[in-house]
């Protein structure tokens, strides 16, 4: 197989968004895959005005925009993903949801050595590759939020995965996306979320008991730990729902009490709290 010139991308959320765009940028080709056409439009919107933001912050030229916009394309059928060498799977973070994409896309691809990329923050990626035919052929490649932003991105490889597959989705996120690469091993939380989880849930009892404010909670680790944003703060970022479920996957596997998550946490999600995506969570975001 030789370089990678074409990527696909299942799902346009977030992360899969990001993903898209930062692929777009780089010169590749790129397919993305949603639910159905108004999740498709959707997630070109949210891909075009990320763009447009880095136009008016001249970190992108309007013609470098326009550029990587004629790079995409968007399909709501898994079968258009047919003969691409890579997909990245960028769904919900679910064992079920995402269960169901890689199956789905293992039938799909012609190509036997075709990769398919999980960007699980949590999961264990052999749960995911064991459905398929093909698990060899499966890896990790947990990118962060935003992905045009942040510069590191997790390789997560199994004790099935193939070297040369490693080897080439590696290339292909330092010298084809221009990010920092670690290696990580297949256990839930990887490296960053297995020290970031535990931390923001005892930020989250530390609220929930009473200790401080969330305001002095995070003025605290700001300015007395020189974090670029407090612990609360991060957690609307990342979004609630998405800390909850990577805390279950991490508690699922260690049955460690410091993996599970709080009662407020569980509560605010239910409410639909869930930070910045909503315009609530542990602040309020109008507008």
């Amino acid at each position: 197989m030789g370089e990678i010139s074409t990527v696909g991308v299942v799902g346009c959320g977030l992360m899969g968004s990001g993903i898209a765009e930062v692929c777009a940028r780089a010169g590749l080709d790129v397919l993305v895959g949603e639910l159905d056409a108004e999740a498709a439009r959707a997630g070109k919107a949210r891909v075009t005005a990320s763009l447009d933001r880095g136009v008016r912050s001249r970190k992108l030229s309007a013609a470098d925009r326009d550029t990587a916009l004629a790079r995409l394309a968007f399909t709501d059928d898994l079968a258009d993903f047919a003969e691409l060498p890579l997909v990245v799977e960028a769904v919900a973070e679910r064992l079920d949801v995402k269960s169901g994409i890689l199956t789905a896309l293992d039938k799909v691809l012609l190509d036997p050595d075709a990769i398919i990329a999980s960007n699980t923050s949590s999961i264990p990626v052999i749960e995911l590759a064991a459905l398929t035919a093909r698990p060899d052929h499966v890896v990790g490649v947990h990118f962060f939020n935003p992905v045009p932003v942040q510069q590191l991105v997790e390789i997560v490889p199994t004790q099935l995965t193939a070297d040369d597959v490693v080897e080439r989705v590696t290339t292909l996120v330092t010298d084809g996306l221009g990010k920092t690469a670690i290696r990580a091993r297949d256990r839930s939380g990887f490296v960053v979320n297995a020290l970031l989880v535990p931390y923001l849930i005892s930020t989250v009892r530390m609220l929930e008991s009473g200790f401080a404010s969330a305001e002095d909670i995070d003025k605290g680790m700001v300015l007395g730990c020189a974090h670029p944003m407090g612990p609360l703060r991060l957690l609307d970022l990342i979004g609630l729902d998405t800390v909850q479920a990577i805390a279950e996957s991490m508690y699922e596997e260690f049955k460690e009490p410091l993996y599970a998550p709080p009662p407020l946490l569980r509560r605010m999600v239910a409410a639909g709290t869930l930070g910045r995506k909503t315009g609530r969570g542990f602040y309020r975001y109008d507008g």
